[in-house]
């Protein structure tokens, strides 16, 4: 018959090893199948919401669908971003985006700061410049173009100033 040699014999510390490897050979094992478990039930869900509403379509189809929702928001994207240009584009020049403002008294005989000047400007400078002068008697308003931060008529240190401090930003608090 079959001879199988000698028999071996183990030590019982040899034993005791060998249990101990096993068990935990067979809780790795489990572990293992543990987490095959969850990424197989997490993988079902993920593929349940897709094909949910799919009826009977096949793989190929809903994968069809979802590329043409796709392709219809890749175009509804590109036409936001020409929008959002074209608006960007309206901002930057003929809309009011740097304000700057100066109180003054011009008259010693007149209380109080109810004289100003206001610049009214652009993102590249462009706008108007309103002063006001107030008087015992009466009030002044004067209005002044600006283009880049200048004017073609002369402007009074205060209007300069509330230019200045339209251009400058952190400087358009009431001084």
């Amino acid at each position: 018959m079959f001879g199988y040699g000698p028999a071996v014999r183990l030590d019982p510390g040899a034993l005791s090893l060998i249990v101990v490897i096993l068990a935990i050979a067979v809780i790795a094992l489990a572990v293992w199948a543990g987490m095959l478990q969850r990424t197989l039930t997490a993988t079902r869900r993920r593929l349940r919401a897709a094909f949910s509403g799919a009826g009977d379509a096949g793989l190929d189809e809903v994968l069809e669908r979802i590329l043409k929702r796709l392709d219809g928001t890749d175009e509804r994207l590109g036409a936001l971003n020409s929008l959002h240009q074209e608006l960007e584009a309206l901002l930057r020049k003929g809309t009011i985006r740097n304000v700057g403002v100066v109180r003054f008294n011009p008259f010693a005989d007149a209380g109080g700061d109810q004289s100003f000047a206001i610049a009214l400007l652009d993102s590249e400078g462009s706008g108007i410049v309103l002063s006001s002068l107030h008087a015992r008697t009466d009030t002044r308003v004067f209005a002044k173009p600006v283009q880049t931060g200048r004017s073609r008529y002369p402007l009074s240190d205060e209007e300069q100033d509330a230019i200045r401090r339209a251009l400058t930003p952190g400087e358009r608090a009431v001084g």
